[in-house]
């Protein structure tokens, strides 16, 4: 059996490129019984640019929803709350005091933003060092990650590697696994879909918002009867990661027969949308309208990965040269 753990970043209700591309592919990975999934919400790392107490309770509320409203069985395997876990703080601390200063300052989160200073948090320049605390604190053996993650990985075995030649081997070395390049789902106007570009389509939307949005998807300007190429056309783009091999071959070909318009291709995306996720939209809704239910799987999630958690910091405590067992913990 594996130990598999992936963070997800709490930023808000997730848009269908987030459904489509992580939340999907990792529903089906819990569902393999080789695996021990460990899926938590990020919300620590969401502190280093969400500072109003509302937004950051949403945004976690929203992720977790929208993960057990798709389908995510929590019983199958560890779904918390980040910040739950008060051992992954103390561990980032003993993994600061071996990681070099050169080797955060080469880090991409911190060099993408290091023109600007001002504007760098000492949250966000340590957020390799918090990863790879919550990495090591499960002994998490795999951690898929994307391309723009493997670096961080990376700094996450070179600290394991310098805390087990200091004391021994007392954590788990993990290893990345390259997630498997989903199709690009593109927005509203085409480009990958994104917050930051403002072009997302939200299942999770009100029926009226959700079909004024796909409404709004950005086509070219044939006419009617003109036949037109559905590879290069967002809507048909969008469709064909949702539809079935039979779906996807009947709309292409209304493309290319001609007087069918990008008006009528909008309207079968929204009835695909509808029919898909009407169970995950109704779902969505209940667990948003009692937020006690959400804090009671997230809470158990966390009573049982914090066992696991502090097993590992007892560990690491002890080998530092620390009380093996703190005592404010009732988790042993």
């Amino acid at each position: 059996m594996a130990r598999i753990l992936t963070g997800i970043q709490a930023s808000g209700i997730p848009h269908l490129g987030n459904v489509l591309g992580a939340i999907a592919p990792g529903i089906e990975l819990s569902k393999d019984s080789k695996n021990e999934c460990f899926f938590f919400i990020a919300d620590f790392h969401s502190l280093t640019t969400v500072h109003e107490p509302e937004m950051l309770r949403h945004n976690t509320y929203a992720t977790a929803a929208a993960w057990i409203a798709c389908g995510f069985d929590t019983s199958k395997g560890y779904f918390y709350r980040q910040s739950d876990i008060p051992e992954v703080a103390e561990l980032t601390w003993y993994l600061n005091c071996f990681t070099p200063f050169p080797m955060l300052a080469n880090a991409h989160s911190f060099k993408d933003k290091s023109g600007r200073l001002q504007d760098v948090n000492a949250g966000l320049f340590d957020y390799p060092v918090l990863m790879a605390s919550d990495i090591l604190l499960y002994d998490a053996e795999i951690v898929p990650v994307g391309k723009d993650q493997l670096q961080h990985l990376e700094i996450t075995r070179d600290i394991c590697s310098s805390f087990n030649r200091a004391y021994g081997e007392t954590l788990i070395m993990p290893q990345a696994v390259s997630r498997k390049e989903v199709q690009m789902i593109p927005g509203t106007d085409g480009q990958k879909m994104s917050k930051s570009y403002g072009n997302t389509i939200s299942i999770f939307d009100p029926e009226k918002l959700l079909k004024k949005t796909v409404m709004s998807i950005q086509t070219d300007s044939l006419p009617l009867e003109t036949p037109k190429n559905p590879d290069t056309c967002t809507v048909y783009r969008i469709y064909s990661a949702m539809g079935n091999e039979n779906q996807n071959q009947v709309l292409a070909e209304k493309y290319r027969g001609g007087n069918f318009g990008y008006g009528a291709a909008k309207q079968m995306l929204f009835e695909l949308i509808m029919e898909r996720y009407s169970a995950a939209r109704d779902l969505f809704g209940k667990l948003m309208a009692d937020q006690d239910e959400l804090d009671e799987l997230l809470r158990t999630g966390a009573e049982k990965a914090g066992v696991i958690a502090y097993e590992t910091l007892a560990r690491v405590r002890e080998k530092i040269g620390y009380n093996k067992f703190a005592y404010y913990s009732s988790k042993i």
